[in-house]
Formats: C-alpha cells, structure tokens, sequence
C-alpha cells in the first residue's frame, strides 16, 4: 500500500477507536436496567454499533498488517 493509504488507515483506525470509547462510555448494560421510559438510546442499538465498530477495527488492523512489507520488522 501507498504510504498515503498507510496514513489513511491509521487515521481511520483512530476515528473507529474513538468511536468504540463513547460506545462503551454510554454504557448500555446500565441504561437497560432503567425503565424503559427513561432510556436516552436503546442499549441493544449501542451494543450493535460497538460490535460492528470492533469489527470495523479488526479489519482496518489487518489491513495495516497487510501494508507490511516481508523486510519491515515489528520490534
């Protein structure tokens, strides 16, 4: 990969873990045992968007490990 591609990925994969972190930080296994009426967002929508937001990571990771080249070394 490019090095502009490079750039991108990781820029991307910062987004996605900022994303992740505001998942977690609503934290929706409490919202759920509140009344239902007293629910800003349902906790099962927050729970499907950091599942699918840590999918989205697992993705861009593999991705970057991808744009290695055979003689970069990982220390």
């Amino acid at each position: 990969m490019s090095t502009g591609e490079d750039g991108f990925l990781h820029e991307l994969e910062i987004e996605v873990e900022a994303e992740v972190t505001l998942v977690e930080a609503s934290r929706p296994e409490e919202v759920a045992e509140l009344p239902v009426g007293d629910w800003l967002f349902d906790p099962t929508d927050a729970e499907r968007e950091e599942i699918g937001l840590r999918g989205l990571l697992d993705a861009v990771e593999v991705l970057e490990d991808g744009s290695r080249r055979p003689d970069d070394h990982v220390a």
